[in-house]
């Protein structure tokens, strides 16, 4: 019982100098800080400038427009030079990209399969270059605008000798020349 006696008076010990050692604090009141709104600078955006079609046209390089293929080429029948039926509606979009483009100057290529001799190839192919001239002059492309070139069977487009192969060298291309 002692024991408990002299804890308890520890402790009440403890409790008074816990109370002497009590401080009074004075407690202000707490101040708002000043609000202080964001000013968002305003910087002038520069927009790139919005670029014609034409302007977008003229950067491009000649490699890079032909690579396009908005030009495309046209095939015949074998020995023949004159257009097909179903390659005309491929010659009026040709001739409607460079009527939309009267800056662009063209030379017609001619080709042909690897059959016949160099010198009637070469023949043939001028007249296949030729007729395909003509009938964009005849869509109102103007003639000096294009020029034309036979390369014969010196330029194939694939190699082999099978019908699919020829008919996909019989052909013109077109290729643009100036801007």
């Amino acid at each position: 019982m002692r024991k408990l006696l002299v804890v308890l008076i520890i402790g009440v010990a403890f409790l008074f100098s816990m109370e002497s050692c009590k401080k009074e604090v004075k407690t202000e009141p707490v101040q708002k800080e000043p609000v202080v709104e964001k000013v968002e600078e305003v910087t002038p955006k520069v927009e790139k400038p919005v670029l014609t079609e034409e302007e977008i046209f003229q950067q491009k390089s000649l490699d890079e427009i032909n690579n396009e293929g908005n030009l495309k080429k046209i095939h015949f029948d074998f020995d023949k030079h004159n257009i097909k039926d179903d390659m005309k509606p491929i010659l009026h979009r040709n001739a409607d990209w460079l009527l939309n483009h009267q800056s662009v100057e063209i030379v017609v290529e001619g080709h042909c399969d690897e059959r016949g001799t160099e010198e009637y190839n070469i023949a043939l192919g001028e007249k296949r270059a030729e007729a395909a001239k003509t009938y964009l002059v005849n869509l109102g492309v103007p003639a000096a605008k294009v020029n034309i070139v036979s390369y014969g069977k010196s330029r194939p487009l694939v190699k082999g000798v099978d019908e699919d192969t020829y008919y996909q060298n019989r052909r013109s291309e077109f290729k643009i020349t100036k801007k």
